[in-house]
């Protein structure tokens, strides 16, 4: 049995100053303080020093890997064990590639293939529990108004 890991980042990429002070403000008072959700960048960590997160690009996978805890796009906010896997290394290496190839970079979409979708992904691949709702609150939010 592996333990299994969620980073999860208050988004802070913007490229606006005042954008990326906001967010952090804003998931202070929906996530902790009234407990609906925010806006979040998200990646797992299963074996090994490295998380697994899902990124636009413009060409090959969107699907990479940093330290943990250490992605420079974002700002990191908290741990969160999901559970045990008891997938081999050889298992993970083997969806990883496989997501890789599912999860190419210009598919990305902030509402409805995110970070947060790859993450719940994976593990449900990995049979560990989903993550937690209040994640990807907004952009399902959003996806749904969309739709």
């Amino acid at each position: 049995m592996k333990e299994v890991v969620l980073h999860v980042y208050d988004v802070t990429n913007s490229g606006s100053e005042k954008t990326n002070n906001t967010i952090p403000q804003i998931n202070r008072i929906f996530k902790d303080r009234i407990g609906l959700g925010g806006i979040f960048h998200s990646a797992i960590q299963v074996y090994g020093d490295e998380e697994w997160p899902f990124g636009f690009c413009e060409q090959g996978s969107g699907v990479f890997s940093c330290p943990p805890s250490r992605n420079p796009m974002y700002t990191y906010r908290e741990r969160i064990v999901l559970g045990e896997t008891d997938c081999s290394i050889f298992d993970v290496n083997m969806m990883l590639r496989e997501l890789s190839q599912a999860w190419p970079g210009q598919s990305y979409d902030l509402l409805a293939k995110n970070c947060n979708h790859f993450c719940d992904t994976f593990c449900e691949r990995l049979s560990v529990p989903k993550l937690p709702g209040w994640v990807n609150r907004f952009a399902n939010a959003g996806d749904t108004a969309v739709k």
